[in-house]
């Protein structure tokens, strides 16, 4: 039986140099759909046949992942921020509901802080950004070693003779089986020396030894003017749901919801639950209107 034809139709432009690829799918109101380390666009294939009947759906390849360029350069947050608005602007959109995933969820955001007049609402998913835990093996990336490791373990021949990513990762413990195939698929995709430095230079940016060392809760100010919605995976072993859990409480006016049999990919647990879910929040909130007008005492504190 053959599967059906995907729903996200692929594009490539050039931005700034660099050829970007990304996928749409539908019309109406948009919705920016940003994916994780080591993931792309088609992450949110599961949930694009539902969501494309009410929005327009933009999904980047973010610089470094997937069919999209992988150059030298800056892969922070406010990098990739500053590169999904360009391409938004380059496809004529002014303004989105932005959802992230993962470190997609860290990039919505910054997107959202230095571009809030263009963002309508904020959906994280298992977000970065909102707690220093995260998977030991992310940890590990931000060693120095790990310019010498990542060759080896994702090599063809390792993966070839059937002991590459997983086997690895299973033999050393470092997930559990919900999310041991997320992991040894990104790492698996890591097959040459620019996604292998991207990754690096993605993660290095944002955690270190310790754990995340980026946070937004000295900008949670702007969520007190934006409609924001959280999801979780209950058994999330990459980041941990109870960072969803403190993001809620320190929005009081988000919503937050768990997903009981899901890891960090609940859009995939339940792509169902996931898509109404989504879609209601979009009908039950108004789009954010902020002005420069609206920043300064949330700059300062007050």
């Amino acid at each position: 039986m053959t599967s059906p034809p995907p729903v996200l139709q692929p594009h490539t432009v050039t931005l700034h140099g660099h050829r970007v690829t990304y996928r749409t799918a539908g019309s109406g109101p948009v919705l920016l759909l940003l994916h994780g380390v080591t993931n792309t666009s088609q992450t949110w294939e599961p949930v694009a046949a539902e969501l494309s009947r009410t929005f327009t759906l933009i999904a980047p390849d973010l610089l470094g992942h997937g069919d999209s360029a992988t150059p030298r350069g800056d892969y922070s947050l406010g990098a990739h921020a500053s590169g999904v608005r360009d391409l938004l602007s380059l496809l004529g959109h002014e303004r989105a509901t932005v959802v992230g995933h993962s470190l997609g969820g860290g990039i919505a955001m910054v997107f959202s802080y230095q571009f809030p007049e263009r963002t309508e609402r904020l959906v994280l998913v298992s977000s970065g950004g909102l707690g220093r835990e995260v998977h030991l093996l992310l940890r590990a990336a931000a060693l120095p070693g790990a310019d010498y490791v990542l060759p080896v373990i994702t090599s063809n021949r390792v993966l070839g003779a059937g002991r590459g990513v997983g086997s690895v990762l299973r033999r050393l413990r470092l997930a559990p089986g919900g999310d041991l195939a997320l992991l040894a698929e990104g790492f698996g995709s890591l097959d040459n020396r620019g996604s292998r430095e991207a990754f690096l230079h993605t993660v290095r940016a944002v955690i270190d030894s310790r754990g995340q060392r980026v946070s937004a809760y000295d900008r949670m100010g702007l969520a007190t003017l934006m409609p924001t919605q959280i999801v979780w995976g209950e058994r999330d072993s990459i980041i941990p749901l109870d960072h969803g859990k403190a993001a809620h409480a320190a929005m009081p006016h988000s919503r937050f919801e768990v997903f009981p049999d899901a890891g960090h990919l609940p859009h995939h647990a339940d792509p169902e639950r996931f898509a109404e879910l989504l879609a209601r929040f979009c009908r039950e909130t108004a789009p954010a209107n902020i002005t420069a007008a609206d920043l300064p005492p949330l700059l300062a504190g007050d």
